[in-house]
């Protein structure tokens, strides 16, 4: 049944949502936080996870809570700095329930990434949030990754996380065994491999393409590197030593779905 905005959040709600700040929290619980308009407001449209909201200001979030179907409870400033995971607040929290997809959620995927060991939050989110802009069927992130619901990652995907199948725990191994399965090639973003723009121009990216992008301080190494069909490097004409992992993956995703537009 649904509450009116106006009802405080009582204290044993604030204190079951506080232990969703934590891993073990969200484990133990099967739910996590979303914080902000977009994201809670994603959260909402076209998905049945959100659980309750929680806002600052009722009048503020209106036109969200007009169409949220789930108890909404108004916290004060101080129950809302314990919930939040930012230096300021954004007002809105929703309590989502976990969710699960596998490989059969799949089908006939012309793009995903796999995430090998990508364990900074915000690279992970940012990511997630790329392969969402530029068409991807799917995000991978192999066991070792971070937890996707951390909320440095929910918050980096700005509501990405809700539009496509993201599976997590599997080894790197198994998850180009799949790919393949899927009628895939498999390309490994690395700084030593061919360059992208070549693999680009003669055609070799319109092909369902699965890309391993490796682990923010080491990359990825030759036994991992070893999986893929071929290694392909992002071209660099300036003066930066590298790319860090989510701007790498970002020139991958577009290059492989504008050709893969035009195909």
């Amino acid at each position: 049944m649904r509450h009116e905005p106006d009802a405080a959040l009582p204290v044993g709600v604030l204190r079951s949502v506080r232990r969703l700040t934590q891993r073990r929290g969200r484990d133990l619980g099967g739910r996590f936080l979303v914080e902000g308009r977009q994201a809670v407001r994603e959260a909402l449209a076209g998905t049945s996870i959100v659980e309750e909201i929680i806002v600052d200001d009722p009048a503020k979030h209106a036109d969200l809570l007009a169409s949220a179907s789930v108890p909404v409870w108004r916290a004060d400033d101080q129950a809302m700095r314990q919930l939040s995971d930012t230096v300021t607040p954004q007002g809105i929290i929703a309590v989502c329930r976990q969710f699960s997809f596998g490989w059969e959620d799949l089908g006939e995927a012309q793009l995903i990434v796999i995430c090998a060991q990508v364990r900074d939050p915000g690279n992970a989110g940012t990511v997630i949030r790329c392969a969402d802009a530029f068409g991807a069927d799917a995000v991978v992130l192999t066991s070792g990754s971070v937890d996707i619901y951390n909320p440095k990652v929910v918050r980096s995907t700005v509501g990405s996380l809700f539009h496509m199948p993201i599976i997590t725990g599997v080894d790197l191994k198994e998850a180009v065994e799949h790919a393949r399965g899927l009628g895939m090639q498999v390309l490994a973003a690395d700084g030593d491999g061919s360059p992208l723009d070549l693999k680009q121009l003669g055609g070799g990216l319109a092909r369902p393409t699965a890309w391993i992008m490796g682990n923010e301080a080491w990359g990825l190494p030759e036994a991992d590197r070893a999986l893929a069909d071929e290694v392909v490097a992002v071209p660099m004409w300036g003066g930066a030593e590298s790319l860090n992992l989510s701007s790498a993956a970002a020139v991958c995703l577009y290059a492989t779905a504008t050709a893969q537009r035009r195909s």
